[in-house]
C-alpha cells in the first residue's frame, strides 16, 4: 500500500470517528426506558411531581420514562441507589430537602456532592406552620410569645431525623429566639394526623401535604414560610413577617445523575425537563399544588445546593444536634 493511500484511509478513518462519537452521544437514550428514583414512598409531593414530570419526559426523550419508589432512611436508600448505578442516563433520581440535611445529622454511606451530578432544580414548595383546630393560638404571635414565656414546653411535630418539617422549625425558633421541642414520628403523614389530634402544639408541613386540612378547618393556618404571602392564603401572614427577620424555607425538589454521566446526557435531560415544565398543563398542576417552577441549569442547581448545605449545617450546629 503506497503512502498516498494510507494517508487517504487513515485521513476517512478519523472523520469516520469524529462523526460517530457525537451521533452516539445524540442517540441517549435510543430508546431505552430510563427509570426515576424517589426515595420516599408513594403519595408525597416529591412522587407526586416526579410522576407528572415523567408521564411527558419520556415523548421528550421519544421512550418510556417509569417512576420507582425506594423509600427510606428519609431518602438515603433511594439516593444511594442512584449514587452507585450505571452513570449511563438510565437511572435518575428525584429528590429533595432531606438531601442537603441528612449528611449533619447522620453518617452517610455516599458523598452526594461527589456522586451526584445536579441537572436541574425543578420547584420549590412553602410550608404552613400549623396548629390544631382546638388551639388557644390564633396567630403565631401567640403561639411564640408562650414559647418564650415557657421554654421547652410547646412542641412540633415532623416525619423524622432529615425532614424539612424538622429543621424549618428549628430554623424559626433561632430566629425568634423560642426553644420548642421536636416530636418525630415514622412519617410525614402521622405527623399531620399528631397536629389535627392535638398531640402536638404545631407542625410545619408542604402546601400539597395541608392545604386541604386548612380548608376543612381541622388545622389552623398561622404563618407561611415563603418569602411573600401565598395567593391561595393570602391572609396567612410569612414567618419573615411575624418575627421581622429573614426567613425562608422550603422543600425542593431536584434532578441528579450518577457522576461519570457525560456532560450531553447532562445537558439533554436538563433541556428535556426544562420543557416539560414549560407545558402549561404541568404548570398548572404545579400552581394547582402550590409549587413554584424553577428549571434551572445545572450550575445554578449546583449553586443552590451549596447553600442549603452551608444553612442547614448551620442550624443543626446551632441547634445542638448530635450527628448519630
Amino acid at each position: 500500500m503506497n503512502r498516498r493511500l494510507m494517508n487517504a484511509l487513515l485521513w476517512a478513518a478519523g472523520v469516520t470517528f469524529t462523526l460517530s462519537a457525537p451521533a452516539a452521544m445524540a442517540a441517549w437514550p435510543d430508546g431505552k426506558p430510563v427509570s426515576i428514583v424517589v426515595p420516599y414512598a408513594p403519595g408525597g409531593t416529591a412522587d407526586a411531581l416526579a410522576r407528572l414530570i415523567a408521564q411527558h419526559l419520556g415523548t421528550k426523550l421519544s421512550t418510556s420514562v417509569v417512576v420507582v419508589n425506594k423509600a427510606g432512611a428519609s431518602g438515603i436508600i433511594g439516593a444511594q441507589a442512584v449514587a452507585q448505578a450505571s452513570p449511563d442516563g438510565f437511572t435518575v433520581l428525584y429528590d429533595a430537602t432531606p438531601l442537603s440535611i441528612n449528611p449533619h445529622l447522620q453518617k452517610m454511606p455516599f458523598d452526594a456532592e461527589k456522586d451526584l451530578i445536579p441537572v436541574t432544580q425543578v420547584g420549590v414548595t412553602p410550608m404552613l406552620l400549623t396548629v390544631p383546630k382546638t388551639s388557644t393560638f390564633a396567630t403565631a404571635q401567640d403561639l411564640l410569645k408562650a414559647a418564650k414565656q415557657s421554654p421547652g414546653k410547646l412542641t412540633f411535630g415532623s416525619g423524622g431525623q432529615g425532614t424539612v418539617q424538622y429543621m424549618a422549625p428549628e430554623l424559626m425558633n433561632q430566629a425568634a429566639g423560642v426553644n420548642m421541642l421536636h416530636i418525630p414520628y415514622k412519617s410525614g403523614g402521622l405527623a399531620v394526623t399528631a397536629v389535627i389530634a392535638a398531640e402536638v402544639d404545631m407542625g410545619f408541613f408542604n402546601l400539597p401535604a395541608i392545604s386541604g386540612h386548612v380548608k376543612s378547618g381541622t388545622v389552623k393556618a398561622l404563618a407561611i414560610t415563603s418569602a411573600q404571602r401565598n395567593p391561595a392564603f393570602p391572609d396567612v401572614p410569612t414567618v419573615s413577617e411575624i418575627i421581622g427577620k429573614p426567613y425562608e424555607s422550603y422543600e425542593w425538589n431536584g434532578i441528579f445523575l450518577p457522576k461519570g454521566t457525560s456532560p450531553e446526557i447532562v445537558n439533554r435531560l436538563q433541556v428535556a425537563v426544562k420543557e416539560v415544565l414549560a407545558m402549561p398543563e404541568v404548570k398548572g398542576k404545579f400552581d394547582s399544588l402550590g409549587s413554584r417552577i424553577v428549571a434551572s441549569t445545572p450550575e445554578e442547581f449546583r449553586k443552590y445546593l451549596a447553600g442549603e448545605t452551608q444553612r442547614w449545617a448551620a442550624t443543626v450546629k446551632a441547634a445542638g444536634i448530635k450527628k448519630e
